[in-house]
């Protein structure tokens, strides 16, 4: 679906992937309906922007299902319709074994990662479905196919969304709603203050300087509405999820063998 002269929800708008989703998707001669919990961060957003009325921002806490539907209705109303929905938002966990996690973190994850997801594709597909084109993208995770030591409640609910999403688009064959999952390796964001987890990644210009390689997050937002704009299916984001991908598909042991070596430092 071409993105110029459509109405696209974006999810967690205020900063990150995000933000440069809202920003290219506008370049592109979209309209944008974004949302964020963070109300500072969307007003951030608004500024950098500078798109008039061609962008409307919510406050929005996509774990609170019965605001998410409250929500669909207002974003139709707020253009007359919607075209697309990029489900973005996300959180990760505390990077410690299953053994040592706290139930809230475990549900925090799940409801924002996974209930949010299937929330707001839910509320809005049934008008998705009366458009002439519309399409729904879910942001996925390289966690989401491969079992990542320390961050397993997150590749779980990673996991759901990618399960849930490649059976949306067997349900809407035939259909003229278009639908992609995205699977995003390690990007150059502020998910882990975001996601109130204490951890000395690097983010930013700092993220080109590390041994950590990540895609910035320009970059990856490019990926995606390239994808979006081809009906892609899937879509890999990064050298690191197209590799694991392919590892992890020849063989599966090996792969994790690999991830688990490489997330020994940060769960000592």
């Amino acid at each position: 679906m071409k993105v110029a002269n459509k109405v696209i929800v974006v999810t967690g708008g205020g900063s990150g992937m995000g933000r440069e989703l809202v920003l290219q998707l506008l370049k592109r001669g979209a309209r944008v309906i974004t949302v964020d919990i963070n109300e500072t961060s969307l007003a951030e957003t608004v500024a950098i922007a500078a798109a008039g009325d061609r962008l409307a921002v919510f406050s929005l806490n996509i774990a609170d299902r019965p605001a998410v539907e409250a929500f669909a209705d207002k974003a139709i109303a707020r253009f007359g319709h919607v075209d697309g929905l990029i489900n973005n938002a996300g959180i990760i966990q505390p990077f410690v074994r299953l053994n040592d996690l706290e139930w809230s973190a475990i549900e925090r994850v799940m409801a924002v990662n996974w209930l949010g997801t299937l929330s707001l594709t839910k509320s809005l597909l049934p008008h998705l479905l009366t458009r002439p084109e519309g399409h729904i993208m879910n942001v996925s995770s390289m966690g989401g196919f491969l079992p990542v030591p320390g961050q397993i409640i997150y590749g779980a609910s990673k996991a759901a969304v990618k399960l849930m999403t490649e059976g949306l688009f067997a349900e809407l064959q035939g259909t003229n709603v278009h639908v992609t999952i995205v699977f995003p390796g390690a990007i150059a964001t502020n998910i882990t203050t975001n996601s109130g987890v204490k951890m000395d990644l690097p983010a930013g210009d700092a993220a080109k300087k590390s041994s950590i390689k990540m895609t910035p997050a320009d970059k990856a937002a490019t990926m995606m509405i390239d994808g979006m704009e081809k009906n892609a299916f899937r879509v890999l984001v990064g050298p690191d999820a197209k590799l694991m991908d392919a590892v992890y598909r020849l063989n599966p042991q090996r792969a994790v063998a690999f991830i688990t070596n490489q997330m020994k430092e940060l769960l000592k």
